[in-house]
């Protein structure tokens, strides 16, 4: 999945949204911002690696709040299975 097609696929924006999901088992892929907070993604990445779910970390959250067509940006944003 490419940042570019997020828009088009069901998916969830922010760390409690993205977070819920992963937990849920209901995420294909997830974003976490390159530019983000350590302690605010830290246990989402933690809970990403326990769940086997590789988190790309290329994107800032500007570009991430774009990908998903939001004025803000993101510090996180998952795709729903």
């Amino acid at each position: 999945m490419t940042p570019d097609s997020i828009a088009d696929v069901p998916h969830v924006t922010g760390i409690k949204q993205v977070t819920k999901a992963v937990q849920r088992d209901e995420v294909k892929q997830v974003f976490i911002a390159s530019d983000a907070d350590e302690r605010v993604i830290r246990q989402l990445k933690t809970l990403c690696r326990e769940k086997s779910i590789e988190a790309d970390t290329r994107l800032t959250m500007e570009e991430l709040g774009k990908a998903c067509l939001i004025e803000v940006g993101s510090a996180a944003v998952a795709i729903l299975r």
